[in-house]
């Protein structure tokens, strides 16, 4: 057990425990009247099949949600493991995240990443607070797979690919 004395060090600890897991990596984004509008996020999970719906965090410091929260409709990209470049563009704070980004959008406004493994045409359901972050619970209308594509994997604060090489055999 790790007994930390300041804010900052139970921060940094708690950053290097929550990259031991592996996530997903994926990108939420809209078109608004000024243009493509999105960012990368790595805290997407199933939430229920009845009604179809899905979860992001998004950071209460992010000024990307905001331009995106309202718009009536939402695309979630699950980046396929060729789309680091894709992932870091898209977790940009200042510049254009969309250069060199081959997209396209719906007739609803929302925005899916080319390539992407799965694509997931949203809205936002609700939004709890939690801490220093929002649970998003989006509402899923429809989407598309590419079941034969691996997903681009974040694991200890790095892109990673998975490999179906080394699959764990359970015992019986």
């Amino acid at each position: 057990m790790i007994i930390v004395d300041s804010i900052e060090e139970r921060r940094s600890v708690l950053r290097q425990a929550f990259a031991c897991f592996p996530t997903g990596v994926t990108a939420v984004c809209a078109l608004s009247e000024e243009g493509p509008v999105g960012m990368a996020v790595s805290s997407f999970t199933s939430v229920s099949l009845d009604p179809p719906l899905l979860s992001v965090c998004m950071q209460n410091s992010s000024s990307t949600w905001p331009k995106l929260r309202y718009r009536p409709k939402l695309g979630l990209s699950v980046l396929a493991e060729d789309q680091a470049a894709a992932g870091r563009r898209l977790s940009l704070k200042s510049g254009d995240r969309f250069a060199g980004l081959d997209w396209q959008v719906s007739e609803d406004g929302a925005l899916f990443v080319l390539g992407a493994t799965a694509w997931f045409d949203c809205s936002v359901h609700t939004e709890v607070p939690a801490g220093d972050h929002t649970v998003v619970l989006l509402e899923v209308h429809g989407l598309q797979t590419k079941p034969d594509v691996a997903p681009l994997v974040f694991h200890g604060s790095r892109f990673r690919r998975l490999d179906d090489n080394d699959l764990v055999v359970e015992a019986s």
